[in-house]
């Protein structure tokens, strides 16, 4: 299996909205080998108590970032900006699996394909139109698309302050 990213290229946050915002804390997921231990980490990271709206917002490297929703003790739901740059790494496959994304070949270039819940923001000011204009802007940074969704959901102190 081929090695996780760097600590210093994964950077990995989740937010809870709360009474007067959003409330943040960075996710380890260091330790995550299959997709509910995503919701385990943001869980722990975040001390949710199950019927929260939490997100978990991640960038890899320069290549691409994704959002897992979870809400209640509903399924969580996933975008992934590129879901063909994320399944070249462990957890980006879990990731696409979240999202149902199948890549069939790793190595052919198919360009940046976003995949997922394209619907993920929809009713927090992120409609899906502008979710994939985002994620496919050319030269945009992932880092710098979340800084946008995070501005747009007025949770953007709160990534700053843990990045």
């Amino acid at each position: 299996m081929p090695s996780r990213p760097s600590r210093g290229s994964l950077f990995a946050a989740g937010f809870v909205r709360v009474t007067d915002g959003w409330s943040g804390a960075e996710v380890d997921l260091g330790n995550a080998e299959i997709a509910d231990d995503l919701g385990d980490a943001v869980q722990e990271a975040l001390g949710l108590s199950g019927d929260e709206l939490a997100l978990l917002c991640v960038e890899v490297e320069d290549e691409w970032f994704a959002l897992i929703r979870y809400q209640d003790e509903s399924e969580p739901r996933a975008f992934v900006s590129d879901a063909h740059s994320a399944a070249n790494d462990p957890l980006g496959e879990l990731f696409n699996e979240l999202a149902g994304v199948l890549v069939p070949d790793k190595d052919a270039d198919l360009g940046v394909r976003p995949a997922g819940d394209f619907e993920l923001l929809s009713d927090l000011g992120v409609s899906p139109e502008e979710l994939l204009e985002l994620s496919m802007e050319e030269g945009v940074l992932p880092a710098d698309t979340l800084s946008v969704i995070a501005e747009k959901l007025a949770f953007a102190d709160e990534l700053d302050r843990l990045r």
